[in-house]
């Protein structure tokens, strides 16, 4: 029996409230047991000096922790000066995520921009806002399409992402923080509704796993996304049609 409760494949329970800032273009809160990201998605009439003339869009994220999101305070990243490495390579997987489920070209010369902000930690806080990143994502997107921005849907699918492990020599599926901490194997998976891989971030914390525990902690994984993907198409409704 784990910590909290419950089976080895269990996710841990999730609620995802859109619309959860009144002036962000797309928003939402969501919930996966005692983690809590707030989400926020915003347009701007703009793209990369890059993309100038692209006819071609971008979305991007930020990422960060409140103080007190975990069990200790941390201090705000902005008395550093400079965003923390862990903090820019989480935000650098959220917005590849994003990204691979949206036509760029059809929101046109402009840019979304998520801010996952983590109000409150127990693990699995990238994966968290991937999720909900997506949701708030669609928010806005769907935001456009009611003003006549845009005219077609550019989101192609859904994307999620959860964590697996080996602890104590067992998969477990969507880890809390005390299995994380205490994980052999520990595994981010990124993944598209209709089940392509997005990203794989696994790491041997010990032992090095073999080939056939990845592909047996990928399918647990798939099997978490599948449940968060049915629930963002239950929250998103009909902000997902063409």
């Amino acid at each position: 029996m784990r910590i909290d409760g419950r089976a080895q494949d269990e996710l841990r329970a999730c609620t995802i409230q859109p619309g959860a800032l009144r002036h962000a273009e797309g928003s939402c809160q969501i919930e996966l047991g005692d983690t809590r990201v707030l989400c926020a998605a915003t347009v701007e009439d703009r793209v990369p000096r890059w993309l100038y003339g692209s006819d071609s869009g971008w979305v991007t994220a930020e990422y960060a922790m409140l103080p007190r999101a975990g069990h200790e305070r941390t201090p705000r990243e902005i008395t550093r000066g400079r965003p923390a490495a862990r903090s820019m390579e989480i935000q650098r997987l959220i917005g590849r995520c994003l990204r691979a489920v949206v036509d760029l070209r059809a929101i046109g010369e402009r840019s979304i921009i998520v801010d996952c902000d983590v109000l409150q930690a127990d693990g699995g806080t990238r994966t968290a806002a991937v999720t909900g990143g997506f949701v708030a994502l669609v928010e806005a997107i769907a935001a456009l399409r009611e003003e006549r921005v845009i005219r077609q849907n550019p989101i192609r699918d859904l994307v999620a992402a959860v964590s697996v492990g080996i602890v104590g020599g067992e998969m477990l599926l969507d880890l809390c923080y005390e299995e994380d901490r205490r994980a052999g194997v520990d595994l981010n998976l990124a993944m598209c509704g209709r089940g392509a891989l997005v990203e794989i971030q696994g790491t041997a914390e010990g032992t090095p796993f073999t080939r056939e525990q990845m592909d047996a902690l990928v399918s647990l994984g798939q099997q978490g996304i599948q449940q968060l993907v049915a629930y963002q198409r239950e929250v998103l409704g009909d902000k997902l049609k063409a």
